[in-house]
């Protein structure tokens, strides 16, 4: 073999087998557990099928994942002596939900293939299958992503963008992360399922101005100016329970529950998308999966960096 022949084969090893390339894959599992993404998806199916709502918090889950310290399984780490989580962080505390999901599906992966598949990968799958069942596009996942050993509460209190967040804020906080403000919007899709805490929106519907009186009105009725912090709404009162465009059907005659999604049509810079979005559900089908994808690469542990926790709950 001639010199610059051997230079470039072993530069190619390097260069794709480094930790730090970051490079997923959808073939990841094909050969080292080819029932991965089938196993999930029954999982999901299942769940969903007992709970319509779960659907949603297994995509929240991903959220409040990969915008702490990348999509590394983090949030799944129960408090021990030597971690403390992110699950008693103000965005997660009395509000993550399906952990006990990801345990389930976590116990059946393994059933399978024992210590191959990464919790920060199923929270990835288990996500966009939760989109597809309720009715959403499907689209290709990248995998290949290794477990977090640690967790960090304060990431968790900083990162992840307040229900109060003004436009300029979810703006600042999404590109952080490495995502665009078409992203930003996007992922704010998914919102057009799912449920959310009267402690959540009870500024918006009774002190701020931009909303639709009559559906101020009535959330109201679950929302009092005191007490029932915990009782839900749905995000989109009109299908909460499929994916489609009518959160943003619904910003524009302003009856977003909350303050951060209503800012999205408020007179600013996003209101072009969100009336792209609205007018046509494909364009949001497609724009959600590819902003979905995008964040699904953000700091992705790989390589020989993290491990594949047995037990998503605690590090091996």
């Amino acid at each position: 073999m001639r010199t610059s022949s051997l230079i470039a084969c072993i530069t190619f090893v390097i260069l794709c087998s480094s930790p730090a390339s970051g490079q997923l894959s959808s073939t990841f599992y094909d050969k080292t557990c080819p029932k991965a993404l089938s196993t999930v998806k029954a999982a999901v199916k299942a769940a969903i099928a007992k709970e319509k709502r779960m659907g949603a918090s297994l995509v929240r889950l991903h959220f409040h994942d990969c915008f702490v310290n990348g999509c590394d399984g983090s949030i799944l780490l129960d408090d021990s002596a030597n971690i403390t989580g992110e699950k008693t962080a103000g965005p997660n505390a009395n509000s993550a939900r399906g952990f006990n999901v990801i345990d389930t599906i976590k116990t059946q992966v393994e059933s399978v293939c024992s210590g191959i598949v990464s919790c920060a990968d199923i929270l990835t799958i288990a996500a966009r299958d939760s989109v597809v069942e309720l009715g959403g596009q499907t689209w290709t996942v990248q995998l290949g992503r290794r477990d977090a050993r640690a967790a960090s509460l304060s990431g968790a209190n900083s990162k992840i963008p307040s229900p109060a967040s003004s436009l300029s804020a979810l703006i600042t906080a999404f590109s952080n992360q490495g995502l665009s403000t078409k992203d930003m919007v996007a992922l704010s899709g998914a919102h057009t399922i799912g449920q959310t805490r009267c402690t959540t929106f009870r500024t918006h519907i009774y002190n701020e101005t931009n909303i639709n009186t009559a559906f101020a009105t009535s959330v109201k009725a679950k929302c009092p100016r005191t007490g029932g912090d915990n009782n839900l709404s749905p995000l989109d009162v009109q299908t909460p329970v499929a994916f489609d465009n009518n959160y943003y059907k619904n910003l524009r005659v302003q009856k977003g529950l909350l303050h951060s999604d209503q800012e999205l049509f408020n007179g600013g810079s996003t209101n072009s998308l969100v009336t792209s979005y609205a007018t046509n559900q494909n364009t949001f089908f497609r724009g959600f999966a590819t902003a979905m994808v995008n964040m699904a690469n953000i700091k992705p542990l790989t390589g020989t960096r993290g491990e594949v926790r047995k037990n998503c709950r605690k590090p091996n």
